[in-house]
């Protein structure tokens, strides 16, 4: 799933999940999650807001680790998209967003055979 770094000025204050994702993969029953950034494992609680129209996550630790990410690739000024790929019951892994990783590429039709994108 693709999330976006909260930010308010010029700090940022947590990841935004997105409705639609925090009801495909968080379950309700859940109070914390674990996400993997880069080296580092950390649990994350889920605040009631959560479910309620903020689907935030916030955690001192992760907007030190998007902070650092946010400052390498652009201002806050515009949300940082990250990969949150789940990894495990209710653990995910945090990356930099890729466009390629969204969905795979579509096959072609090469001389009446499929062949992947691209090898035509």
């Amino acid at each position: 799933m693709v999330v976006k770094t909260q930010c308010k000025g010029r700090e940022v204050t947590g990841l935004h999940v997105g409705a639609a994702n925090a009801r495909r993969y968080f379950p309700r029953n859940i109070s914390a999650i674990e996400l993997e950034l880069d080296h580092l494992r950390i649990e994350c609680g889920l605040s009631p807001k959560f479910w309620r129209g903020e689907p935030e996550i916030r955690d001192r630790r992760l907007c030190a680790w998007l902070q650092e990410k946010q400052l390498n690739s652009s201002s806050c000024r515009a949300p940082l998209p990250l990969d949150m790929i789940p990894s495990g019951k209710n653990s995910f892994r945090l990356g930099i967003w890729r466009p390629s990783r969204l969905r795979p590429a579509a096959p072609v039709l090469v001389s009446g055979n499929l062949a992947p994108s691209g090898a035509a």
